[in-house]
């Protein structure tokens, strides 16, 4: 039998799956159809999930992991904040390490133990980098500007200003007002900039940004390859940095910024170096359920649920009372 955890980091929920443990690796066909069906969130496992999150090893130095982000559709994303932060936990259990770099597509990431948010609520930092603004690195075109940093952009939305950078998955963010979270607009362009359209043509994830004090802000995500999600770590990240750069009265470097989203609350802080920036994301890293399938059904995408034992950690009831007294 093989063991997969059921984790999430801001309610953002995936499924690890640590393919240095299996007999036989899965190719990545394999990884893909596995992830559609133990994903879906009618018919998969344990109500799904937003992907799968493959450990595999690493040959980089320093390195204790190297992780795969899945999408629901099948696609692989760059990166991902919140599932970065369950595959840390995940490697400093495994290990006992407590401040290590994961390899990710494009860049080894630094990940460290972090204090904890609330009693039976673990918290880990990692790192959010490269970021860049030019228009190749997400990309688009055929918007009338070479860099999109508190633009106006009237083939979008008219009288909305937005900001675009790569971090390194590609991320829009727009700031709205409080009352705009609900308007059928976001929707309708996070649909449409993921489709065939004329300016981002590998689509992106878009951040509908709300500011509610110095150092504070909401974001809800509409996720390129998902749709709307509970939160995603990198567009938190992505849209900390605009805040900082856009109103520098509100948003500040090296100092936390509190950002809440619909599943909960991160931190983010800021940093500037040698004429670039990283993020540090300061966040949950929740294990719901321990999993036991065989082997040979995830090979074949195949997953017979009556063959399949989970198990209830029971630290959704303590993320759960910490999201709670957020509202209060």
């Amino acid at each position: 039998m093989t063991k997969l955890l059921k984790v999430h980091g801001s309610q953002n929920s995936f499924f690890i799956l640590d393919q240095t443990e299996l007999e036989n690796p899965l190719t990545d066909n394999e990884l893909r159809q596995l992830t559609q069906t133990l994903t879906d969130h009618k018919t998969g496992l344990l109500g799904g999930a937003d992907g799968i999150l493959s450990v595999e090893e690493s040959r980089h130095p320093g390195a204790l992991g190297k992780m795969r982000v899945i999408n629901t559709d099948g696609s692989e994303a760059s990166m991902c904040g919140n599932g970065l932060r369950t595959v840390a936990r995940y490697l400093h259990e495994k290990t006992g390490e407590s401040q290590f770099k994961v390899e990710t597509m494009y860049a080894d990431l630094a990940v460290r133990q972090a204090d904890d948010f609330a009693e039976g609520v673990p918290a880990f930092g990692v790192e959010i980098s490269p970021v860049r603004f030019n228009k190749e690195s997400l990309p688009f075109d055929n918007l009338g500007h070479d860099r999109l940093l508190d633009t106006l952009v009237p083939e979008l939305v008219p009288g909305w200003r937005f900001s675009a950078l790569a971090v390194p998955n590609p991320h829009l963010i727009a700031f709205i007002k409080e009352e705009d979270l609900e308007s059928p607009v976001l929707g309708e362009l996070g649909a449409y900039l993921n489709g065939e359209n004329p300016y981002f043509s590998d689509g992106v994830n878009i951040n509908y940004t709300v500011i509610r004090g110095d150092s504070q802000l909401f974001v809800r995500t509409y996720e390129r390859g998902v749709g709307f999600t509970n939160a995603c770590g990198t567009g938190m990240s992505a849209s900390s940095l605009a805040f900082a750069l856009t109103h520098p009265d509100l948003g500040h470097f090296e100092k936390e910024i509190s950002v809440y989203n619909p599943g909960g609350m991160v931190k983010t802080v800021l940093h500037q170096k040698d004429h670039g920036y990283w993020i540090e994301l300061i966040g949950n890293a929740t294990e719901t359920h321990t999993i036991e399938i065989p082997e040979d059904q995830l090979h074949s995408g195949q997953v017979k649920l009556e063959a399949v034992k989970t198990k209830e950690t029971g630290e959704q009831a303590a993320y759960l009372a910490f999201v709670d007294q957020l509202t209060k």
